[in-house]
This record gives structure tokens, C-alpha cells and sequence, in this order.
């Protein structure tokens, strides 16, 4: 899958780039996907313990929007990833991209906070943006929609309501691609660091 440049030349460091496996002779976890994936999952998961103790102490109910489900999934953040990587055709630069994009909502969206029943549905929102915005080539909402265990009409919604969340900025300049996969490696549980608090296609199986 070819990548079109962030906004000029990477100067991010080779060893931070191989650590979290965003080249083809990067680091992976033993089921062979690369590393940012349970990097990501490890700050997205501790942020979710963080705010759902917040929310509970607080006696108060979390705000309800689009990207939340009466119920937890049954897969984890981890296990989601590794989805979405498995069936999407995504280059692997959009996870962390997708990151990004997660942390920008939250700044735009006051009162509203990362839970286990929000987090699924806005990462396969965000993966998709972050794929038609980054890569040469994307899959479809209808695809998207089938790897996330979503409807195609929920994933349109999602992604309209994720877009005006951004106020359309999808821009990563390569100095905050850097500093955020800087970040990852040091705090997301890879190989080189300890944890801290935020291709091929095969056919894709039912959600």
C-alpha cells in the first residue's frame, strides 16, 4: 500500500520507527502484527480504567453519543486492533495516525471521555478516516463497516459525525507524527519500554 508523505520527509528516528514495526522489518508481537498496535491498545485501555473510575466516583453518567453501544464488545482494544489490521488494507502508519485523530476529538469534545463502550467504534471510525486520508488506495464504508461489526449506515454516520468532531482537520505535520510515535515506544508497552498511561488481506470472518 503506498503512503502519501505527511507533510514533508519523515525525521523521525529509524530505531523509534522499526520498535514500533511501521516498516515491513520492524518489530512485531508473537502473532506477527507490528507493535504499535499493542502500544496503542496499552494507553487506550489504561486512559478507559482512568476514566471509568472518574466517571464512578463522580456519581454522574457518562455522555452518550453515536460511538457508544449499550454494551462492552467482547474483544478487547488489543484484539480489535489486530482486526481491523488484519482485514483492512491499510498501510500501517494509520494506526498511529488514527491515535492522533482519537486525541483530537477528545479535545474538541468537552465532557465526553474515553469508556469501554465508546472506544471500539471510534477507532474503526478513525482508521478509515485516517486510511482515506493517508493511503493512495482504501477500502469502502461498507467494508470498513464489515470489519468493525457495524452497519453501513452507522459507519457513514460515525464518519460524518467524527469529520465535524475534527472540524475536518486531518493534516499530521511530520513533527507531531514523530512526537506522538515518540511517545508510543516509550509509554505503549513495546519491547523497549515499560507501560504508561494515552500487508496482506485475508477474507474477513463475521464480527
Amino acid at each position: 500500500m503506498e503512503t502519501r508523505a505527511l507533510d514533508g520527509t519523515l525525521g523521525i528516528s529509524e530505531t523509534t520507527y522499526r520498535a514500533l514495526g511501521l516498516e515491513e522489518s520492524g518489530e512485531t508481537t508473537s502473532s506477527g502484527t507490528p507493535q504499535v498496535l499493542p502500544a496503542i491498545a496499552s494507553l487506550l485501555e489504561k486512559s478507559i480504567r482512568r476514566n471509568e473510575r472518574l466517571v464512578k466516583a463522580s456519581r454522574k453518567n457518562d455522555v452518550v453519543s453515536i460511538f457508544h453501544g449499550s454494551k462492552a464488545p467482547t474483544l478487547s482494544v488489543r484484539q480489535y486492533l489486530e482486526r481491523i489490521f488484519k482485514y483492512s488494507n491499510c498501510s500501517t502508519s494509520c494506526f498511529v495516525v488514527a491515535y492522533i485523530y482519537v486525541d483530537r476529538f477528545f479535545q474538541n469534545r468537552s465532557g465526553f471521555c474515553l469508556t469501554s463502550l465508546n472506544v471500539h467504534r471510534l477507532l474503526i471510525t478513525a482508521v478509515m478516516v485516517a486510511a482515506k486520508f493517508l493511503d493512495d488506495a482504501c477500502d469502502n464504508n461498507a467494508y470498513y463497516a464489515q470489519v468493525g461489526g457495524v452497519s453501513t449506515e452507522e459507519m457513514n454516520e460515525l464518519e460524518m459525525e467524527f469529520l465535524f468532531s475534527l472540524k475536518f482537520r486531518l493534516q499530521v505535520t511530520t513533527d507531531v507524527f514523530e512526537t506522538y510515535c515518540q511517545y508510543l515506544e516509550k509509554g505503549g508497552g513495546s519491547n523497549r519500554g515499560d507501560e504508561y498511561p494515552i500487508s496482506r488481506r485475508s477474507k474477513v470472518k463475521n464480527f
